[in-house]
């Protein structure tokens, strides 16, 4: 590892190393030839550490199923991502942050695509490192710099970003890990960048998914980690709103984000007191 990662991005080594596992099964929802290579040493201990508290020898599955989770996850948004690039119009897809995503790699992209990734330069030299020799299938600009920097717009439109044309951004894996200020913030200066017509999409968890005690296992074991889940709305419409997006909240489970995979039952909007997440995906008014 060339620069060293915090522990931040431990969850992001995590999210590749249960790519790779999900590339191993037989019944994959999607094949990402590049995570294994991602996760590097660290992934796979991380994820061991989930599946133990996850799936206990001892006593029922009480916890979300993390790989089952994950597996939807990275294929809703795959689906989302390239349904979105078949539109003439969409001319630039943003992940911030990008993390070990691998989509720019494993996925064609139109032409016409400009694809950025915004994240800490420690990530992107690592990642770099990890990839080799693969090269994206598109044009692929890196915009090394943290999302609570006061002026990474500016590093964005140096690296080729037009604020005056719609975008699809994909916030994936960032907003529950971090204070519900940040949040609003991040969605302030995304939306202050973007076009009216552009997309926008995100995972989000609700508020009880923060407290409820069945599910302090996963929840300790990310705080062990250093980064511990911080925010959650049972409104995600009304959030995105607040910054003139017009969303659909999807959960794991429902029409268009099971897949056949998600084993658990999905819970009525109006029921209090159960953990959900969310896949938030719509449009800036």
């Amino acid at each position: 590892m060339t620069t060293p990662l915090d522990a931040v991005e431990r969850t992001a080594l995590l999210t590749a190393a249960l790519r790779a596992a999900e590339t191993q099964r037989p019944d994959r929802l999607y094949e990402d030839p590049h995570a294994a290579s991602l996760a590097g040493d660290i992934g796979p201990e991380l994820l061991a550490e989930v599946r133990r508290v996850t799936f206990p020898t001892d006593r029922e599955r009480t916890l979300p199923s993390t790989p089952d989770y994950n597996a939807i996850r990275t294929r809703f948004f795959d689906d989302y991502l390239q349904e979105a690039a078949k539109d003439p119009a969409t001319t630039q897809i943003v992940l911030a942050p990008a993390g070990m995503d691998s989509r720019a790699y494993r996925l064609n992209w139109p032409d016409r695509v400009r694809w950025f990734e915004v994240d800490r330069p420690a990530v992107l030299a690592y990642k770099e490192e990890q990839l080799g020799e693969a090269k994206p299938r598109t044009d692929h600009r890196k915009v090394a710099v943290d999302l609570t920097s006061p002026d990474w717009e500016a590093d964005l439109k140096a690296a080729g970003y037009d604020p005056t044309v719609p975008a699809t951004w994909l916030l994936e894996g960032l907003l529950y890990y971090i204070p519900e200020p940040d949040t609003h913030r991040i969605l302030e200066r995304v939306a202050a960048i973007s076009a009216p017509g552009s997309r926008i999409a995100a995972d989000i968890v609700n508020s009880a998914a923060l407290t409820l005690p069945h599910m302090r296992g996963l929840l300790d074991v990310f705080a062990g980690w250093g980064c511990p889940w911080l925010f959650g709305t049972d409104e995600p419409e009304e959030l995105f709103a607040r910054y003139g997006y017009d969303v659909v909240a999807t959960q794991p489970g429902e029409e268009g984000a099971d897949f056949g995979r998600w084993p658990d039952p999905v819970p009525p909007r109006d029921e209090r007191e159960v953990r959900r997440v969310f896949f938030v995906h719509g449009r800036r008014c």
